[in-house]
């Protein structure tokens, strides 16, 4: 799956104030349910939030991919976000997280789930990507710097 099928500019959110872990899984939680109004704000967060005690979704270098799989999703969604300032998320390098990909995909897209995440980790694995990203001054700019990365992957 493409990252250019998986998100849009509204789901591109630059620069979000979070307090913490939750706080930054809830406006996650309520951006996707005010785009997809079939989707359950509460139900997104649970899902996140059951995910993560399962182990953190912080995967180093200051980047995260919160994800679940959700009763009700008719396709895979995502949301990427830079945070200011960056965030704790109990990262296995304990550096603080201030970017973040959310992927939410239907509860039987196991397979899918499991190669959209690979797809994502390989992105964010890329330091110049990260840093173009972390630059990025608007949510319609980290949208395409995020799309152009991609495609040049």
């Amino acid at each position: 799956m493409t990252l250019e099928a998986l998100l849009s500019p509204s789901l591109s959110l630059c620069r979000v104030a979070g307090s913490s872990k939750k706080k930054l899984l809830l406006n996650i939680a309520q951006a996707i349910a005010e785009q997809y109004p079939r989707l359950d704000a509460d139900t997104i967060f649970n899902q996140l939030i059951a995910r993560e005690r399962l182990g953190s979704t912080g995967i180093g270098d200051g980047v995260a991919i919160p994800h679940c799989r959700l009763p009700g999703c008719q396709q895979a969604i995502g949301v990427l976000c830079t945070t200011e300032p960056a965030i704790d998320f109990d990262a296995a390098d304990r550096q603080p997280v201030d970017l973040l990909f959310a992927l939410l995909v239907p509860e039987d897209a196991e397979q899918e789930h499991l190669d959209t995440l690979a797809e994502i980790a390989a992105l964010f694995n890329d330091s110049r990507v990260r840093d173009k990203l972390r630059q990025a001054d608007s949510s319609d700019e980290l949208y395409a710097l995020a799309i152009d990365s991609a495609a040049a992957a």
